[in-house]
């Protein structure tokens, strides 16, 4: 376990029962969960930003980063337990979560098996009840993964994300991305993208029991979590909201940190005063 004072505030890096995590910041803690391919460190711009306000804990979910595999056919429930573990194991009673795409849905498995765990949920650029043809090429590019993340699927994601050709000014953060797809475990990627490719409807006819505030945030111009996902999810959710970022696609979180960030803190400080 390695801890460093980072701008007068505590930062620490660790691993528990196959997890490992990063920590920074006081107060509230608020978890960060990436998607399918990357690991915590693409939280670094809502990490410098957030740790000022709450106690932001980031992991690499099961099968990325330096975390365990996953099982051979896992279920949504197998990671949200990875969540569950990590909170006991700092005696975290409650906690704000947030994820990203593959993130979402294990951020929404956990808040409505573990309500009482969670202070509010966001899901960022969530799937959710994907039509026929968005879920046929999904599980087409679910089918191809092999025993290695090929540099075509590598590019076609990259353009799926970041459109084709990259815009200049976000040629940083897509070499990023790349970067991480180019050094995950394959084989945890593809247990993983698996599951994410056939879990869209997992919380369909669920949401309406989701006990705690829910925000729904998507970039306008993101077709495979698209802006009609967020707003039926935001409203089968009690009390939930929906918002769309205007000319973002699916990696808004490093593309536009400062709008992201600004409606996070936005959307948990309205949830801590009406608590």
């Amino acid at each position: 376990m390695k801890h460093e004072a980072v701008m007068g505030r505590m930062s620490m890096n660790g691993e528990f029962d196959g997890t490992a995590y990063s920590i920074a910041g006081n107060g509230e803690a608020l978890v960060l969960i990436h998607g399918v391919g990357m690991n915590r460190r693409v939280w670094a711009p809502q990490v410098e930003a957030l740790q000022a306000h709450f106690r932001v804990i980031t992991y690499d979910m099961l099968g990325h980063g330096a975390s365990r595999l996953p099982a051979i056919s896992p279920q949504l429930d197998e990671y949200a337990a990875q969540l569950l573990s990590l909170l006991n194991h700092f005696e975290i009673e409650i906690a704000h979560v947030v994820g990203h795409s593959m993130g979402s849905l294990i951020a929404l498995e956990f808040a409505l098996r573990y309500p009482a765990r969670v202070s509010s949920v966001t899901a960022l650029n969530a799937v959710y009840d994907r039509t026929p043809t968005q879920r046929a090429a999904v599980m087409q590019r679910a089918a191809s993964l092999g025993g290695s993340l090929e540099q075509p699927g590598i590019d076609a994601t990259i353009a799926r994300w970041f459109d084709d050709p990259v815009p200049g000014h976000l040629a940083d953060v897509a070499e990023l991305v790349r970067s991480l797809l180019e050094t995950v475990n394959p084989e945890g990627y593809a247990r993983t993208y698996r599951l994410f490719a056939s879990s869209d409807q997992a919380h369909v006819g669920r949401l309406p029991q989701l006990a705690v505030p829910a925000l729904f945030m998507t970039g306008e111009c993101d077709p495979n979590s698209s802006p009609a996902m967020s707003l039926s999810m935001a409203a089968a959710a009690p009390g939930a909201r929906a918002e769309i970022i205007p000319n973002e696609r699916h990696m808004m979180n490093i593309t536009a940190p400062a709008i992201v960030n600004q409606r996070l803190l936005h959307f948990i400080h309205d949830v801590s005063r009406q608590s």
